[in-house]
């Protein structure tokens, strides 16, 4: 995707607590902050492009920096955007690639970092990925017939996605509720390596889900003590 966009080295960048961005995947934002307003007028006007990283709490709370972010980030083009009279703005943001923050160039009006753009291998054969892609996709599926909050229609879309990286990547940021596997998921290159992380925390919710399914046994959710 986006072959003809070239990747500036220095970007504007978000740090936000508790997400995880990655590539491909659709994120809708809401402007409200000074310093991203002025961000956000200032990409519209050129590429359209900054960085969104994920929060990083354990340094955040002892070495005393202005929002440490993970080193490892997503960069996104700005596919549509709303303006609102009150200087607020919504958007959709749409990733492109991953990148490793080199350095923070500035702070004021905004925080400007320096990227460089990181490419995922394979890490085993293509019919490998392929045999874990699908495995995937009928846990997905499974788990949501255990009555997970998996949308039907997203699993629908999962099924036309035929390549193994895309298909983690976007079922990752949809489907995993752990901030911290999502940082990681996005530091690994490797994607067989990625498919199997991944796979292993789908199989532990369906685990808890059947547990807590026999644990149950007929009565309703709000009953279960009585069991």
């Amino acid at each position: 995707m986006e072959l003809n966009i070239h990747l500036p080295d220095e970007v504007p960048a978000m740090t936000l607590p508790n997400m995880v961005f990655f590539p491909q995947a659709l994120l809708p934002l809401h402007i409200f902050e000074p310093r991203y307003q002025q961000m956000l007028r200032d990409v519209l006007a050129t590429h359209r492009l900054f960085a969104v990283a994920h929060l990083d709490p354990r340094r955040a709370g002892q070495s005393g920096e202005f929002e440490p972010a993970h080193p490892i980030a997503t960069v996104g083009i700005i596919r549509a955007c709303q303006e609102n009279d009150d200087g607020t703005a919504n958007l959709l943001l749409q990733g492109l690639c991953r990148v490793e923050l080199l350095s923070v160039q500035r702070e004021d009006p905004y925080r400007f970092v320096q990227v460089r753009a990181l490419t995922s291998t394979p890490g085993a054969a293509t019919d490998e990925n392929l045999r874990l892609r699908a495995d995937l996709t009928r846990l997905i599926a499974l788990k949501r017939k255990l009555g997970a909050p998996v949308p039907r229609e997203f699993t629908d879309f999962l099924k036309t996605v035929d390549d193994p990286e895309t298909f983690v990547d976007l079922a990752a940021f949809s489907l995993c509720d752990d901030p911290r596997l999502k940082q990681t998921l996005l530091e690994t290159l490797d994607i067989h390596r990625r498919l199997q992380l991944f796979s292993a925390q789908v199989r532990a919710e369906l685990d808890a889900l059947k547990l807590h399914q026999k644990l149950q046994g007929n009565l309703p959710d709000d009953r279960i003590s009585f069991n």
